[in-house]
């Protein structure tokens, strides 16, 4: 990992990290892009860049900004804003997976031709390791929704507590006064899964540590996860990367190209495989 602290910024040279493919897949939600002509963009008014986004990890937040390198297309400057090394190093490596070595992992998949295929379309995907609350809230919030109504959703409760509520929090609540979320029959499901937590019934790091089928099982005591939301908040929430969330993209994938199973060379590691499978079945007629 090569970076440098620059003032108040972390500089970090990297190979194998898109922002657009990493912040904007589906797997987090509390990332926004920085238009170049919006006022927004005021905030990185000295900088030059080719894309940039403030989000959050958990409570902790960060304006992010990447810089193609003109010498060597897959890899670019990445540039954390206004960070400190304390903070890069105990939170941002670790939730932008920056201690795996993705060429090694495109290598693997690419003895597949489909996975090649994919792992080409876009290079620069890497996995998100999130708050395992949070992925799960999240994921709870994601069912039969689409991307701009989960941002909405989760932008409402986050204003409205001032951060991403712990479940204690939530635990306290009812439907009625969750109305502000507008977040449907949704919300007796995210009460539920926070007054299992707050009572010690549930235990999201137990549950992390255990075999996959267990932990699927566990989390589908929760009313409203089933196994989709389950293998997400696994797979986002607590980097099984076993685990591996089957939504109607990946069914199509599934029929299309493994009618018979997915390719041994992805055994192990079919949660990072699915990133790419999903990114490149919803997106290649687009390209």
């Amino acid at each position: 990992m090569n970076y440098k602290v620059s003032g108040n910024d972390i500089i970090l040279v990297q190979s194998d990290f898109d922002l657009d493919e990493t912040l904007d897949c589906g797997q987090a939600f509390r990332w926004e892009k920085i238009d170049k002509n919006s006022k927004d963009a005021d905030i990185l008014a000295d900088v030059d860049f080719d894309k940039a986004y403030k989000g959050f990890k958990l409570n902790s937040p960060l304006l992010i900004s990447q810089k193609k390198s003109a010498e060597n297309s897959n890899e670019s400057q990445i540039t954390l804003h206004n960070t400190s090394e304390h903070d890069f190093l105990g939170i941002w490596v670790d939730y932008f997976d920056l201690e795996t070595d993705y060429s090694v992992l495109k290598r693997d998949f690419s003895i597949d031709e489909t996975m090649s295929c994919a792992c080409k379309f876009a290079p620069g995907i890497r996995m998100l390791k999130q708050d395992k609350w949070e992925a799960l809230c999240s994921f709870i919030i994601s069912q039969n929704n689409n991307i701009p109504r989960i941002k909405g959703i989760i932008s409402r409760m986050c204003e409205y507590y001032g951060g991403f509520p712990d479940y204690e929090a939530i635990a306290g609540e009812t439907v009625e006064s969750l109305a502000f979320m507008r977040a449907g029959f949704r919300a007796k499901y995210l009460i539920d899964a926070a007054q299992r937590l707050a009572s010690g019934e549930i235990d999201l790091n137990i549950i992390s540590s255990m075999d996959l089928d267990s932990a699927r099982k566990s989390l589908m005591t929760i009313k409203g996860v089933g196994p989709k939301v389950a293998e997400c908040a696994l797979l986002y929430g607590m980097y099984r990367i076993d685990a591996f969330p089957i939504d109607v993209w990946i069914k199509r994938v599934m029929e299309e190209y493994y009618p018979n199973g997915l390719p041994a060379c992805v055994k192990g590691r079919e949660g990072i495989a699915q990133q790419y499978l999903f990114h490149y079945i919803r997106n290649k007629e687009n390209k």
